[in-house]
Formats: C-alpha cells, sequence, structure tokens
C-alpha cells in the first residue's frame, strides 16, 4: 500500500540523474537512476553536455516515478544544489535539479530543502548500512570516493542535519578520475570502475609494490595514471593493469584511513561515494574495525539521501 505522504529527492551529478521517494516512515520505495551517456573513448562530460543531458532524463524518470505514487501527496521535495557543504562549492549541473524541484513542490504546496550532493552520499549510505540510528547517535567519519571527490570529513550530526569538517583529502585528482582515465586508456566504456573490478578478478601475475603518497591526510592519486598506462603499454594485459590500479586505491584509502585511526582511535567511519560500490576496496577496507559500508544501489549517485533528509528536516519543524 503506497504512503499517504511521500518525500522527493533529485540529484543531478556531473553523471546521473536520479529521482527517489522515501515514505513516511522513511524507508525508500523508488530509487531511479539514469547515467549520462559519454561518448566512446572520452573520459567525462562538460558541464554544459552534463545540464543538456539532465534536461532530457528528468521527464522520463518523473514519468517512471508516476508509478510508485499512485497520487500521494508530496509533503517535501530535498535537492542537492551544490557538491559539497563548502564556501564555493558549485557545479552547474545542480541548477538543472533544482528547478525541476521547485516546479514539483509548487504543485504540491510543498516546501523546498536545498542540500549537497556529498550530505545525499553519507545519508544514503548510513540508509543502506542498516546502522543509521546507530551512527547517528554520535560523531563519526564519512568517506566521499567518488568520480569528482576524493576525501574523509568527520561528521557531527545536530538535529536532522550534518556539519562536517575535512579531514582528508586527495591534493590532486580523485580515486574516481583515476580510476577513468585508467579504463578509458585500455579502450574501457567510461565509467570504467565495475568493468575494472570484474578485468581485476581474473589476474594471477603478482602486482609490482605500490608506492603511494600519504601523509598528514593528503593523497596524491595523479601519478597513478601514468603507472597504469605504462604498465599496459609493456603488458596489453588489461586484468594485470586493473588489479593493479585497484590495489593503488586500496592501499591509498587504506592509509588515510589508518591515519584517521590515529587521530580518532575509536571512531565509526562509513564509506560512501560511486568507487565504493567496488567489492575489491570494501574488502580491504573491512580489515578495519568499526568500519561501515553502502550497498552498491545507495553507493553510486543517486537520490535516495536526499529524500531521507527531506523527510528528516520536514519532521522536524
Amino acid at each position: 500500500m503506497t504512503s499517504s505522504k511521500l518525500y522527493l529527492g533529485i540529484d543531478t551529478s556531473n553523471y546521473t540523474t536520479s529521482l527517489a521517494l522515501c515514505d513516511e516512515r522513511g524507508e525508500i520505495i523508488a530509487n531511479l537512476k539514469r547515467l549520462l551517456d559519454v561518448k566512446e573513448g572520452e573520459r567525462g562530460l562538460r558541464q554544459s553536455d552534463a545540464v543538456f543531458a539532465h534536461v532530457k532524463n528528468i521527464p522520463e524518470l518523473s514519468e517512471k516515478l508516476r508509478d510508485y505514487t499512485n497520487g500521494a501527496r508530496i509533503e517535501a521535495v530535498g535537492v542537492s544544489v551544490r557538491p559539497r557543504d563548502a564556501e564555493g562549492s558549485y557545479m552547474p549541473c545542480f541548477l538543472v535539479g533544482r528547478a525541476a524541484a521547485y516546479t514539483v513542490a509548487s504543485t504540491h504546496n510543498a516546501p523546498v530543502h536545498e542540500l549537497s550532493h556529498q550530505s545525499g552520499h553519507i545519508m544514503a549510505a548510513l540508509y543502506s548500512c542498516g546502522e543509521m540510528d546507530l551512527l547517528l547517535k554520535g560523531n563519526f567519519v564519512a568517506f566521499h570516493v567518488s568520480g569528482g571527490t576524493t576525501e574523509a570529513v568527520l561528521v557531527k550530526p545536530h538535529g536532522c542535519a550534518f556539519d562536517v569538517e575535512l579531514i582528508a583529502a586527495t591534493a590532486d585528482i580523485s580515486a574516481g578520475q583515476a580510476i577513468d582515465r585508467a579504463g578509458v586508456a585500455m579502450g574501457l566504456k567510461f565509467p570504467c570502475g565495475k568493468a575494472l573490478e570484474e578485468l581485476a578478478a581474473n589476474n594471477c601475475k603478482d602486482l609490482p609494490k605500490c608506492k603511494i603518497s600519504v601523509k598528514n591526510g593528503k593523497c596524491n592519486l595523479s601519478g597513478l595514471e601514468n603507472m597504469a598506462d605504462k604498465l599496459y603499454k609493456e603488458t596489453c594485459d588489461k586484468a594485470f593493469v586493473s588489479d593493479f590500479v585497484l590495489n593503488f586505491v586500496g592501499e591509498t584509502l587504506m592509509a588515510l584511513t589508518a591515519e584517521i585511526r590515529e587521530s580518532y582511535p575509536d571512531i565509526p567511519i562509513l564509506y560512501a561515494g560511486g568507487v565504493m560500490s567496488n567489492g575489491f576496496l570494501k574488502a580491504k577496507l573491512g580489515s578495519f574495525k568499526n568500519t561501515y559500508f553502502s550497498e552498491p544501489a545507495f553507493s553510486a549517485d543517486n537520490a535516495a539521501g536526499i529524500a531521507l533528509l527531506a523527510r528528516r528536516i520536514n519532521n522536524e519543524k
């Protein structure tokens, strides 16, 4: 039976159009996504192309959302309007979601709650790991590892929102960028994370030692692109290179986690973001105690966390 009150989440990130609904009990009943098309051989999208793709995708996903609403009232609309909760954080692609949010809200006489893409990732991971109530009782660390971001924040829940403090980050490119650039160089279709994981599972060769760069909460990942390119030219072995790339990213994240553990010995650590859909990385980082992981459907870009936050904010009023 459809809930009489629903909360809509909208997220228009650089690579995925997402709409989600949660009911009055805080259960996700729809989590709809459409990846933006990236031309073969390309390593991403220009913002203008992403905006145009979202404009095309929103009506199609909205039509599918009808199957879940059954005429129920939208009590509130949440929308990601910026990448992160930081001054100056901005990407034009989020303007499409914002426009859609205010259009829907006006027809339901509902409020709009503007949120960050990162907060949505954190909330979706909290929901998916099954320990949301436990983790929201105190501070925790959240890793956001994706195509656009690789960082860890100290999360301080208050009421229905988060205060976040940056405690670790990449000094150059993100883990997702490193993975995708290595994959595209081997002729894989963007985004490349899933393909790399499947290829890496077939590698039987010993990997060279990873010379990672992690110090004082900063990591460097841009060198991985050149290392992977060199290995592929020498070996033409996609499975070997894929395993090397994922192992390098995994060792980097483990080193960042180890540093955080020195400063915050017992704090829960939550891993979110599209890169954390990778089972290989989850297995490596799971060796640390008191760590939590999102299910793949809630790790990659999605609007579920935005819908959940909209419900929490609305019910706090």
